[in-house]
């Protein structure tokens, strides 16, 4: 089940980015696996991973070869987290990037590995390995489509966003993401991969990405459980030869936030069992962490989804979910919540306005906005989230079956 109208937007090539995807069977015989991204010499590249303590072993992997060299190769596979293996794990991802730099030509350290799936079983290293070569004969800089499909989970459908801008010299900015449940990012995505043929130093490209990450990524939530395995890589091949400097930094990141808001929506229209696509608006905050606080406290209520689900305009549990966000000195009488355009509660109590048939309408379409006015000052904030449905449920109990 996912939300919204889809179709896989045209992808723009990016100059010195090709993708390879094949089936190597790690769990699934015929499905898409393995999939090894190609990055030209004299590129830029930044990453970021996520917080959980308990990191997969790909991911400590990424890190420390990111401390060594600037990639060359980001090898993913499916079907299998190598996340909670120990030892054995980190050996298996060195395996991994061993075998695609004999491939490639290249330092060990140059190749970037990254997993997704059941989290605690062995990595099937054997059969990711002999992928390998399909993969690398299939490098493309029109592979995106497979790509993405290349790494999904969960997902139910490929997710991609592209844009060119500028006149003489347009920017390419192209990227694909995976990601459905185990989804409160602290950092990115599940897997989120963008490159761009701008050409950009690495220190603009490290904060261009946490500027995009956190108007992005970093206000979504299916479950409110942060990934093992969350990482996202954003490459600058330089390619375009049009230099990113501090004057043209500002329109270069709202580009690029456009493709990650893009991305991060498309997760949770596609989040594990979601039957809405839900925006949790907060207005006249004191401050941003605020009205977040606020956000995500209603975006990740049970209560709130579970009647987002029924299409109930249970507004009690929206004004339950702000009185226990813990803000200091809340004035309840200045709190106004709407359903979409359907003012609900006003000055703490039902508004004199509200009827349940318009709050029935209101909960109709798949696309819900909840706004919530604190009046208290001049900061704003929105997290998109999904209902919690029956579906959910039934794809995490079998989900290792």
């Amino acid at each position: 089940m996912a939300t919204g109208q889809h179709n896989f937007p045209p992808m723009h090539p990016v100059a010195g980015f090709k993708l390879g995807t094949t089936s190597a069977g790690i769990k699934t015989l015929g499905r898409s696996d393995v999939v090894i991204m190609e990055i030209a010499h004299g590129s830029s590249v930044a990453a970021l991973f996520t917080q959980n303590a308990f990191c997969a072993a790909p991911v400590t992997l990424c890190k420390k070869h990111l401390d060594q060299h600037v990639p060359r190769y980001l090898v993913t596979n499916t079907g299998n987290a190598n996340a909670g293996t120990g030892a054995q794990g980190i050996q298996n991802a060195l395996r991994t990037c061993r075998e695609m730099a004999l491939l490639a030509d290249v330092d060990v350290s140059s190749v970037l590995p990254f997993s997704t799936g059941v989290i605690g079983e062995p990595l099937p290293i054997d059969t990711l390995v002999a992928g390998l070569p399909s993969a690398f004969n299939d490098l493309s800089e029109t592979g995106w489509f497979d790509a993405a499909q290349g790494i999904l989970t969960t997902d139910t459908r490929a997710k991609g966003s592209s844009l060119q801008y500028g006149q003489d010299r347009p920017i390419t900015i192209t990227g694909i993401a995976k990601g459905s449940g185990m989804i409160k990012p602290n950092m990115a995505t599940m897997l989120a991969y963008i490159a761009t043929d701008a050409k950009i130093d690495n220190e603009l490209l490290h904060r261009a990405l946490r500027l995009a990450c956190d108007k992005s990524f970093n206000r979504i939530t299916v479950d409110s459980d942060t990934s093992t395995n969350d990482s996202v890589v954003l490459v600058a091949t330089g390619a375009s030869g049009v230099v990113i400097d501090e004057d043209t930094f500002e329109s270069f990141v709202g580009h690029l936030t456009d493709i990650f808001i893009q991305l991060a929506q498309a997760i949770i229209r596609d989040g594990e069992g979601a039957s809405k696509f839900v925006s949790v608006a907060i207005e006249g905050a004191l401050d941003e962490s605020e009205a977040l606080q606020v956000a995500y406290t209603i975006a990740e209520s049970p209560l709130v989804k579970t009647a987002l689900s029924a299409s109930d305009p249970n507004w009690g549990r929206i004004l339950a979910a702000i009185g226990r966000a813990g803000i200091d000195n809340l004035d309840v009488d200045q709190v106004q919540i709407l359903l979409n355009d359907v003012l609900i509660a006003d000055q703490g109590a039902r508004a004199p306005s509200y009827t349940e048939a318009d709050g029935q309408r209101a909960m109709q379409p798949e696309d819900i906005t909840i706004t919530v006015r604190l009046n208290r000052g001049n900061h704003s904030a929105t997290v998109w989230t999904t209902d919690l449905t029956y579906d959910y449920v039934r794809i995490n109990a079998e989900y290792r079956t």
